[in-house]
């Protein structure tokens, strides 16, 4: 088991809504989908992009760069960019799809907490 890191408090995140925090050095996403909290590595293994300065849609995170959606609940890649076709297929050569890493989240009364 690692380190549990404070991430923030419950009422700072509203529901369906995500920010970026700072935990252990690494730059996480925090994310709220109804009642469960999801934390995630926080920038996309495309091209770098912050991933809290994209959209979320119910459990899906989308890139605002490349458009590159993740799954939060398990980090697994749901589209690798939104290039068209051809393009898209020349561009998983270069940069082969990558699931992002998922944090362990536990909430301890208000206090929202990170396992890194």
């Amino acid at each position: 088991m690692g380190r549990l890191v404070e991430a923030g408090r419950k009422g700072e995140l509203a529901e369906g809504t995500m920010k970026e925090v700072a935990a252990d050095g690494r730059k996480i996403l925090l994310a709220r989908v109804g009642n469960t909290y999801y934390a995630i590595e926080g920038t996309c293994p495309h091209m770098g992009a912050n991933l809290a300065e994209g959209k979320l849609e119910g459990n899906i995170v989308t890139c605002p760069r490349h458009g590159s959606q993740f799954d939060l609940s398990d980090g697994h890649v749901v589209r690798w960019t939104n290039f068209p076709g051809p393009i898209s297929s020349v561009a998983k050569i270069f940069k082969k799809p990558r699931a992002l890493k998922t944090y362990a989240v536990k909430l301890e009364k208000d206090r929202i907490l990170i396992e890194v």
